[in-house]
């Protein structure tokens, strides 16, 4: 156990971070996420007024359907990374949706909706569990409790019972893999996750896999691989600003971000595969040949799937391209590595 985000979590179980790794890759591994925020905000206009915040396309989200996005600062720097779902009105006109925020962020992502939206009611669901069932096996493992989960789309959502408890599940996660974030009152939750772990294709894991899971998928940390000084554009995260959004424009830092689709950066988060299996760690920095640093490591371990080391982490964009060799300074000691496209390891979500 360690201290994460002010709650005591698990680095690893008993089959330890490589095992609990290759096991998510192989079958299906259980993670209490519950640390996470989840929040409800409803209200007439409640997508357009998010739409202040971010930069993704909410109004034109479908009901039960999921978008990635980031909260922005005046600059465009990133407040937090986020999950915005649209559920279904109640009452026509008034938009509902979910949002799942990182732990670290949650009080301040709270008390800047509250600050930012005063029309949108804002209710955070602070007792409910939050789980993630993530692997080749998930799909087939969750349909023996919850039918209707093998027709779920990536990024689909459900609403249905558990046992007589209202849930949410959605077909997605920060491993790579297949699989589903499960929301549940608390007893529900332990009920759920006791069940599951009773089934021989699943076992729980910790932090360390966790964290070696989503580096290999090449997906960011929150306030490692971005932060209030970086950009979408800069984080590699263009994909997630919605079309709609980059020529209307009308959320925090959009000129900087403007000018950054149309010019490009000066920096970009970029994948870095080293020549063995020694780690390069976040805080590293990055040379090019000649031995100028141009960047910095922000996450970097070994690759259990590859048997090799990886990292990412910002440079200079006149050394971002694919196939660029240059090296991580560990320790003042030079390791070869080249910039590689994301992700390390293929994704494997159903489409």
């Amino acid at each position: 156990m360690a201290p994460f985000a002010a709650y005591d979590m698990p680095v690893q179980y008993p089959l330890g971070i490589m095992g609990e790794h290759k096991w998510t890759r192989e079958s299906a591994g259980l993670f209490d996420v519950s640390h996470m925020g989840q929040v409800i905000l409803e209200g007439v206009g409640a997508a357009a007024a998010l739409e202040t915040l971010l930069a993704a396309d909410i109004i034109g989200l479908a009901d039960y359907r999921t978008r990635y996005s980031q909260f922005l600062n005046a600059d465009g720097g990133i407040l937090d990374d986020l999950m915005t779902t649209r559920l279904p009105s109640r009452t026509p006109g008034v938009d509902r949706l979910f949002l799942v925020v990182n732990a670290a962020c949650k009080h301040a992502d709270v008390a800047h909706l509250r600050a930012k939206l005063p029309g949108v009611s804002i209710t955070t669901l602070d007792d409910r569990a939050l789980l993630a069932i993530q692997g080749p096996k998930a799909a087939e493992v969750v349909a023996g409790f919850i039918p209707g989960v093998s027709s779920l789309p990536f990024m689909g959502f459900l609403a249905t019972t558990y046992q007589g408890a209202d849930i949410f599940v959605s077909r997605s996660g920060y491993t790579g893999e297949d699989g589903f974030e499960i929301s549940l009152p608390p007893v529900a939750g332990v009920q759920f996750a006791q069940a599951l772990l009773a089934d021989p294709r699943v076992k729980p894991i910790g932090l360390g896999a966790r964290d070696s899971l989503r580096l290999e998928a090449g997906l960011c940390l929150y306030g490692h691989d971005i932060d209030e000084t970086t950009s979408p554009v800069e984080g590699a995260l263009t994909w997630s600003i919605g079309k709609r959004r980059r020529a209307e424009g009308g959320f925090p830092g959009f000129e900087r971000i403007a000018r950054e689709l149309k010019e490009g950066p000066s920096r970009k988060r970029v994948g870095l595969l080293l020549d063995g299996r020694q780690p390069a760690r976040e805080g590293s920095e990055i040379a090019d040949e000649s031995g100028a640093v141009i960047g910095k490591i922000t996450s970097g371990g070994f690759a259990p799937s590859l048997e090799r080391s990886i990292a990412m982490g910002y440079v200079a964009a006149s050394h971002a391209a694919v196939g660029t060799k240059l090296n991580a300074l560990v320790r003042g000691k030079p390791l070869a590595c080249s910039v590689v496209a994301f992700p390390f390891f293929p994704h494997r979500y159903v489409r």
